[in-house]
């Protein structure tokens, strides 16, 4: 995939969203814009309503009120059509079949892209083991991106914990998505997964992949994303680029719950770090950050 790279295109846009649970009002309201080829984050106190919009956004819950749109186009509320018409996650909490191997994890997610119907498969036609090569090929690729070649014959549940994370993350990419949302990528992760973790986000962002991530690590957040919406009670409390968002005092008082000391701090360390990745390959990316 080539990356549109300076392309301002929408490719996903949530208006207005409202989800009303019995009296319960989990969000209010929220709305959300991801140009082609950015990384956007979603970050607020627990309770903010932060998983429950991405529900939202995949068809697992329909809205009481607003609508989603992957590239203008409104999207059904069915998990498995949001998926074929171009968006993948990945779950705050792990959701691999760990006792099938690595490979079959990934493959489950090609699934949706294999064009051979009931009778081919039935009868494993010559058109049914072609795509069932391709489909290998193309999940062996995916484990090489992610970091996991070499392990494709391990049982999941057998995987290190940030390796999990990883396979997940390419049996998203599978589904071939033009969006990928991640809930809590590097949840229970050490600082090396972590960055491990930033660094596959931006090479995923470069194959022309529009990420939106949901992460309580505000140093990752601010060192990785485009922009941020910060969400509270269910509605966004302040949208902008990372240093908009972490500079408002509304956030630090609402979301971060710290001194303003401590928070300058830990926003100076974040500034160094991201100030020295784009040196790298990444550089000339924010230029709306």
């Amino acid at each position: 995939m080539n990356a549109a790279r300076h392309s301002a295109e929408t490719v996903l846009e949530a208006s207005g969203v409202t989800m009303v649970f019995g009296g319960l009002t989990a969000l209010n309201d929220v709305s959300l814009s991801l140009p082609e080829g950015r990384i956007v984050g979603l970050i607020g106190p627990n309770g903010a309503g932060k998983t429950t919009f991405f529900n939202c956004l995949t068809g697992l819950y329909t809205p009481t009120r607003g609508a989603v749109r992957l590239r203008g186009k409104e999207l059904p509320h069915d998990p498995a059509k949001v998926t074929t018409a171009g968006i993948a996650r990945t779950f705050q909490n792990i959701r691999l079949f760990p006792n099938m191997s690595v490979l079959e994890n990934v493959l489950v997610g090609r699934h949706i892209r294999m064009r051979q119907g009931p009778l081919a498969s039935l009868f494993h036609g010559p058109g049914f083991r072609r795509d069932e090569r391709r489909a290998r090929e193309k999940s062996l690729e995916l484990l090489e991106f992610v970091g996991l070649r070499g392990v494709e014959d391990e049982v999941a549940r057998n995987l290190p914990y940030g390796d999990q994370r990883r396979l997940e993350i390419a049996r998203a990419l599978a589904t071939e998505p033009d969006v990928l949302l991640l809930d809590e990528p590097t949840a229970g992760m050490n600082p090396q997964e972590t960055e491990d973790a930033r660094q596959l986000i931006f090479r995923i962002r470069e194959t022309g992949i529009s990420v939106v991530v949901i992460e309580h690590d505000t140093k990752f957040i601010f060192s990785l994303c485009d922009t941020v919406s910060v969400l509270v009670q269910g509605e966004v409390l302040v949208e902008g680029s990372p240093d908009v968002v972490r500079e408002d005092p509304r956030v630090i008082e609402a979301y971060l719950g710290k001194p303003r000391e401590e928070v300058e701090a830990e926003v100076a360390e974040a500034a160094a770090h991201h100030g020295a990745d784009h040196q790298g390959p990444a550089a000339g990316r924010r230029d709306d950050a």
